[in-house]
Parts: C-alpha cells; structure tokens; sequence
C-alpha cells in the first residue's frame, strides 16, 4: 500500500514505494528515490508522482511505459501539465524549462520516464 502525503505536489514526507508482488522489494523513500537512477525506479517514481499529481491513483496499477499522457489521460490538460512538471522537479530534484515543453516529451509514459532519467543521470 502506498502511504505518503495528502497534497499531490507535496512530496516532502517520505512514500512507501514497496511492490507489494516482489517479495524481495525493499521500501524506497521519495528521498532515496531521487538519487537513484535504475529505468524501473525512475518508471515507479513517475507513474507515482503521475498518479498523484492527477488524482488518478486508482489507475496507477494500470498505467505502463505504453501509456499516452497528452491527449489521451483527460485528467492531464495544460495546468496538468505544470503540475506535473513541478512535482517531477521536486521528485527528482530536476529542471525542466520551458522549451522541454514538447509534444514528444509527453508523449507516452515512457518518453516522460526517459527525459526524467536524462536529467537525473
């Protein structure tokens, strides 16, 4: 079960990350989330900060690398977006500017996790 704080762009608190389906997992804070840099950690982290950040926690488990974000998820509209944007910053003490802005950024879930894990990289 996932347990962490009450407001979608706070991320301050720590957030249990714990795949309940690997017994072997162990439990990642949003602290050592963000200076961790594995493929499957960064998809865990922006599927999370996605679902939060959209209130679409319900569908978390549903979403995949596969999954179109702009114009596809209703939920993501423009103001969306910068909320997106600004809780992956705090997430993974990353920038974004302005020009990063682009449709093929938030293409898919995939294409956010890859920019996300080339800025943390």
């Amino acid at each position: 079960m996932t347990t962490g704080p009450t407001h979608p762009t706070d991320l301050t608190e720590p957030t249990d990350l714990t795949d309940p389906t690997d017994a072997g997992s162990s439990t990642m804070t949003a602290d050592t989330l963000a200076t961790t840099t594995s493929p499957d950690t960064t998809l865990a982290g922006v599927v999370e900060v996605l679902a939060r950040t959209l209130g679409i926690e319900d569908r978390a488990g549903s979403l995949t690398r596969e999954t179109g974000l702009f114009g596809e998820l209703p939920e993501l509209d423009s103001l969306g977006v910068v909320e997106l944007a600004a809780a992956l910053e705090d997430r993974f003490d990353i920038e974004i500017d302005d020009e990063d802005f682009t449709g093929e950024v938030f293409e898919t879930i995939g294409t956010l996790t890859d920019f996300v894990a080339s800025r943390t990289s």
